[in-house]
């Protein structure tokens, strides 16, 4: 049986916390602890929660921790359009950030989808 590391849709999850901690690593000090912190948490949930669902018992559970997964993926998508618009990440990345997350919501979806099927 494949591990989670094994899962592209983790991999992709893995590689868009990286880009969070990024592009949050030069916020102004007083959001060091604020807004930085809640985006790198919101993506670094991501490929946590894939994870974890990946090593539980039954499809049902995965595809739950996959829809925590999703919710995370909005939630940094939210954040970062916020950080953003007060100019601490450049249009650019944020754009950039905002296509890769779509990307690993996607997947995660359809994931959840499958899980679903086979229940």
């Amino acid at each position: 049986m494949a591990g989670f590391r094994d899962l592209i849709v983790w991999q992709k999850a893995h590689q868009l916390a990286l880009v969070a901690y990024r592009i949050t690593a030069n916020f102004p000090p007083s959001e060091q602890f604020a807004l930085r912190d809640q985006i790198r948490r919101a993506a670094a949930s991501v490929p946590a929660n894939i994870a974890e669902g990946k090593g539980r018992e039954t499809d049902r559970a995965f595809a739950h921790f996959l829809d925590v997964a999703r919710g995370s993926v909005a939630e940094a998508q939210a954040l970062v359009l916020l950080a953003r618009d007060l100019h601490y990440i450049s249009s650019e990345n944020a754009e950039a950030f905002l296509a890769h997350a779509e990307e690993v919501a996607k997947m995660v979806a359809a994931l959840s989808t499958r899980c679903r099927k086979t229940t």
